[in-house]
């Protein structure tokens, strides 16, 4: 099955092997501009109908083998870059191209060989690293046939500006019934700084159960502590098991989920829910999904708080040619009171992500995202005597160094901002840690 991760792996296996195309002419130069500037649509149709008078041609079929697979052509790829393999049996670049067209084809033993093949030839020794990270990716499409199981742990360590999520001021004003009144906030209520240490971990397991048919399960969760402030230390817990339908372009997920969150070591809420999600894969480079999640809130000291929340959202997601992948996903959420007479803390909202991830090198990866919501509740506080509103905005970036083999350093720098017409509502949040993670 094709995915992100071996597509961008491939991407940089080709950027790396690149060689000139041979006997270069008008119609190959115009289609080696639009590949490069990602219009692999129009490179195909510009080259294809030119197939029967050049087929054996290199430049001409390593071109339309390229073309052809960035859209979703990879029975035409094979044939051109077989053509190419016939004249030039040691062409690195057209043998890694065919080996994306067998791996998108579902032939992945195929895909295997050719790579092993590229790898005797003696590549450099950065782009042998990257040969080797393919070959896993290739290697873990064939496990799809059997049980797989995988798993990590990570600490971090880092500096919370706000780890409550408190209002940064020592009052509020509160309405009264003649006069407004100035309320001073306790230490707890407002905006806290501290250092914190997370400890976290993971397992997932997938088991095959028919052709196309797969079960998902898995378990993760996270302690976090605080240096002077332990009431906020926190800790998490998921799991998570359900199955997954593979159709040709289309895969349907469907999960249940339950969570645990406890703070300063006493239970502090629970959830249960089920997400149902369908992914298609337009072609090698672009993929969108829809999804739907429903959960049942419960706190563990202030029922009244307990609600039913529904989210239903999209995303579309586009890998260019030098590795770089990009995405966008809106999406709308609405939370209902489970109690009657508790309308003002149900709400509705909607919100945008947008996030983008960067092969600097073969070691070294960029990412970063940033988001807005806008939530809207459905009562007047009875305390501020006002409709509440918030918009909230995110950013977030960093970089993951993988320093050894199944080990990564990731530092990040993240920042919140929830403006709200109740002033106890409105923070403001930055954080900046260090990540260090082994993969099992």
């Amino acid at each position: 099955m094709w995915n992100k991760k071996t597509t961008c792996l491939a991407v940089l296996l080709g950027l790396a092997l690149q060689v000139p195309v041979a006997h270069a002419d008008s119609l190959t130069d115009q289609a080696k501009v639009l590949l490069d500037a990602g219009k692999a649509s129009q490179a195909y149709a510009l080259l294809e109908p030119q197939e029967s008078a050049r087929a054996g041609e290199v430049g001409y079929d390593l071109l339309l083998g390229l073309a052809a697979l960035d859209v979703a052509q990879n029975t035409r790829a094979v044939f051109a870059l077989e053509r190419v393999l016939a004249m030039e049996p040691n062409n690195a670049r057209a043998r890694t191209e065919i080996a994306r067209a067998y791996l998108a084809l579902g032939e992945a033993s195929r895909a295997r060989n050719e790579l092993e093949t590229v790898q005797k030839q003696g590549v450099p020794a950065d782009v042998s690293v990257t040969l080797e990270r393919y070959l896993a990716a290739t290697r873990q499409v064939t496990d799809q046939e059997k049980t797989t199981m995988n798993g990590y742990v990570e600490l971090t360590v880092g500096h919370d500006s706000n780890v409550n999520l408190g209002p940064r001021r020592d009052s509020v004003l509160i309405p009264g019934p003649v006069f407004p009144v100035l309320v001073d906030l306790s230490n707890d209520s407002k905006a806290n700084a501290d250092t914190f240490g997370q400890l976290g971990a993971g397992f997932n397991l997938r088991a095959p159960v028919a052709s196309g048919v797969a079960v998902l399960a898995g378990v993760s969760g996270f302690g976090r502590f605080n240096g002077d402030k332990s009431q906020f230390d926190v800790g998490n817990a998921d799991a998570n098991l359900g199955v997954v339908f593979t159709s040709g372009k289309n895969v349907y997920t469907l999960m249940g989920q339950v969570n645990s969150l406890s703070v300063d070591q006493q239970n502090y809420r629970t959830a249960g829910g089920l997400t149902a999600q369908w992914q298609h894969n337009l072609d090698a480079r672009n993929q969108f999904s829809v999804y739907g999640q429903y959960s049942d809130i419960h706190y563990a000291t202030q029922g009244v708080r307990d609600a039913d929340r529904w989210v239903v959202g999209g995303a579309f997601a586009h890998l260019w040619r030098d590795g770089a992948l990009g995405y966008v996903s809106p999406y709308l959420l609405k939370e209902k009171p489970q109690t009657s007479g508790m309308e003002h803390l149900g709400f509705d909202g909607y919100g945008l992500r947008l996030g983008a991830r960067a092969n600097m090198n073969e070691k070294t990866i960029l990412f970063g995202n940033v988001s807005y919501e806008n939530r809207r509740h459905n009562g007047i506080d009875s305390s501020f005597l006002t409709t509440r509103k918030d918009t909230q905005y995110g950013l977030l970036f960093g970089a993951s160094y993988a320093f050894a083999k199944d080990w990564s350093l990731t530092p990040q720098l993240s920042f919140t901002v929830n403006e709200s017409n109740i002033e106890l509502n409105d923070y403001r949040r930055d954080m900046v840690s260090v990540t260090v993670r082994r993969e099992f």
